[in-house]
């Protein structure tokens, strides 16, 4: 299986004619995640979702658009961020163990372990040895969680160096969208390069037949955000049966009588 690259993510492909057709294709597609969900939960299965991508290149508002139906009590979204002192005292990958999910629930992360090879790397926060000995290590954690039974799912989208202009332009004028402007996104801006070639060596050494990556074209925040829902929809659904198991007979009996106020037939 040959690793993807950034640049196989930048093919022309279809766009909506409407938004009327985004929403339609949208909402059907929530609502199959959602039955997904609760296949999830009734299997006891785990799964573990892990959003990365260049900035504003819309994981927030995929990872949004992929929870606005589903049973909050089913799922966790984990933002990450720097390291806390007390995490910094520990192996980088200590934190993550704790976001894992529980049998019947999803675990999403909007960031996540492979900031050790991306920000750390080009930041200087690690050294190469570090990061460099993180392929191994990141590979032998997802062979961890994959050989346990839970289903991971890693997601890159992306955007080109004029889209994120565009993108941070419309930040800078929109005052209630100003905050999600930060200095570390200015400063990631101007190490573009650097960002492009530690994302295709994390593909190189990551992209695995037990946890591929998929990368995604965000160019167009409607398809980015139907894409990743047709993927989640199609990777959660392997091996599981998702259409509701068959009302037990004698539970739906006594139901129908407590509804009805009847007392119900021996």
């Amino acid at each position: 299986m040959p690793p993807p690259t950034l640049s196989d993510a930048f093919t022309v492909g279809s766009e909506f004619e409407s938004k009327a057709d985004y929403r339609a294709t949208l909402e059907q597609l929530q609502i199959q995640l959602l039955h997904v969900q609760q296949a999830i939960y009734r299997a006891n299965q785990r799964a573990v979702i892990v959003f990365e991508g260049t900035d504003a290149s819309g994981k927030g508002g995929a990872i949004r658009r992929a929870t606005a139906t589903l049973d909050p009590r089913g799922y966790r979204v984990h933002a990450i961020s720097k390291p806390n002192p007390e995490d910094q005292g520990r192996h980088y990958l200590w934190r993550f163990f704790r976001h894992l999910p529980p049998p019947g629930q999803i675990a999403i992360f909007d960031r996540s372990w492979y900031g050790r090879v991306l920000v750390e790397r080009v930041e200087g926060l690690a050294s190469r040895d570090e990061w460099q000995r993180a392929y191994r290590e990141i590979n032998e954690l997802e062979r961890w969680l994959t050989d346990d039974g839970i289903h991971l799912i890693k997601i890159y989208l992306c955007i080109d160096k004029d889209e994120q202009a565009r993108r941070f332009e419309e930040r800078l004028n929109n005052p209630c969208k100003q905050w999600k402007l930060t200095d570390e996104d200015l400063r990631n801006r101007q190490h573009w390069d650097a960002y492009v070639a530690a994302a295709n060596n994390m593909f190189h050494e990551t992209h695995t037949d037990y946890a591929p990556w998929h990368i995604i074209n965000g160019q167009s925040k409607w398809k980015a955000r139907v894409t990743v829902l047709q993927l989640l929809v199609d990777q959660l659904s392997e091996n599981l049966v998702v259409s509701p198991p068959t009302l037990d007979s004698q539970f739906e009996r006594r139901a129908r009588a407590v509804v009805n106020e009847k007392e119900p037939n021996s």
